[in-house]
């Protein structure tokens, strides 16, 4: 990596700018994207084909948020999303982009204001879970796993996704008899392997009401019970406590306090497994498209936040970074879901096919620029005693 001078961030323009000003955001984002080897018009899959010059004054003023809607709205293609996306990330482009009034008043609310509350928590829940569980099992392996799998020896996305599951339930020690809480437990995937495969009685937790009716109906013969609740909520007393894709929705106003009720929750000997997504640097908002139109409200901790607010309540038994597999991962969701494009466009319209196309191949494209990871936290409250250090194939 350079460790020359970072160049200045690139001018925003004025709505209804001139032609003059025009000609100039077209030059100012052409050589922006030139930075990460993307053609404005080229015969590359990376290239950005523009169908609508007001792209570039769009991107200029608004960012990704700009970049993301006029893809939305037509104003322009690629062939290759995710090798776009990974070139502009690898390349921080849009840390050029100064940020435009919008995007400083987000940043101020996020700091003032906690936007992770009980009621605020139920937005994404709305916005994006509530979609439907048909939507979501055409996209997803038969588990409806919706999270990193894990590729290890094997290039189906099934067989992935139950590997990720058993890993999980070997990191925690599971036997029968042991009271298990999944916070924020998705379908019910996990909490029925640990169920039927390990006999443990799961208490699974959910905000999404069609995912507490699927879940419930999945282990409707099971030690389960599923609650549509919020993780503040809970009581009871657990053996183990797991938590997969859940902790990007508690934002950092609420990491300790999420932190303090697992404690509270979990025996002096029992542990803790937090699967997470995890940023490289922090931030104090998500990305403004992102929160907009997939995520409300949502923030990707940093690893060191995870472990700052388990600090003096956690013991850090082991770290296992599975980040990398996240890339085919969203690769099966974007293939599943292109081959229901059709259903999808005539449900939600043409605007929806191309904005879900773009959150996933976008996605795919930051974890492969390793601007993204995804952790898996494994926690003991007073640490575990008389143990070689974990290994975990």
């Amino acid at each position: 990596m350079s460790t020359a001078t970072a160049p200045a961030p690139a001018p925003r323009l004025k709505r209804g700018a001139a032609p003059a000003k025009v000609a100039r955001a077209e030059k100012i984002v052409t050589d922006l994207f030139a930075e990460a080897d993307i053609q404005i018009n080229g015969v590359r899959p990376c290239d950005i084909r523009v169908n609508d010059s007001r792209f570039f004054a769009r991107v200029l003023a608004e960012g990704t948020l700009g970049f993301g809607e006029s893809y939305m709205e037509s104003w322009w293609d690629c062939d290759d999303i995710e090798e776009l996306c990974y070139r502009s990330i690898r390349s921080r482009i849009y840390d050029r982009i100064q940020p435009s009034f919008g995007a400083i008043v987000e940043v101020a609310l996020s700091i003032l204001l906690n936007l992770q509350t009980k009621s605020r928590a139920r937005v994404v829940a709305r916005k994006h879970y509530e979609l439907g569980n048909d939507f979501f099992g055409s996209m997803l392996d038969p588990s409806m796993q919706y999270s990193c799998a894990y590729f290890h020896g094997t290039a189906d996305l099934a067989t992935a996704q139950e590997m990720k599951i058993e890993l999980i339930c070997r990191k925690l020690g599971l036997s029968p008899g042991m009271r298990v809480l999944d916070i924020g437990c998705g379908w019910g995937g996990l909490a029925q392997h640990m169920a039927s495969n390990y006999g443990c009685e799961v208490v699974g937790l959910t905000i999404s009401e069609e995912q507490c009716r699927y879940a419930n109906n999945l282990c409707a013969d099971l030690p389960v019970d599923i609650r549509l609740q919020d993780y503040r909520d809970v009581d009871g007393v657990y053996d183990r406590i797991v938590s997969v894709g859940m902790f990007e929705h508690v934002g950092p106003k609420n990491h300790l306090t999420y932190m303090k009720k697992v404690r509270r929750c979990l025996k002096p000997d029992g542990l803790f497994l937090l699967h997470t997504i995890t940023a490289n640097e922090i931030r104090r908002t998500c990305d403004r498209w992102i929160s907009k139109y997939i995520f409300a409200n949502s923030m990707v901790p940093t690893a060191s936040e995870v472990l700052q607010a388990s600090e003096g309540l956690f013991v850090t038994e082991d770290l296992h970074n599975l980040g990398l597999y996240y890339v085919p991962t969203l690769r099966a969701w974007e293939s599943a879901f292109m081959k229901s494009r059709e259903e999808f466009r005539f449900r939600y319209g043409e605007e929806f096919v191309r904005m879900w196309r773009l959150y996933l191949l976008s996605c795919s494209g930051a974890f492969r620029a390793r601007s993204l990871q995804v952790f898996q936290f494994l926690l003991s409250p007073e640490g575990m005693e008389g143990h070689e250090p974990l290994r975990f194939s």
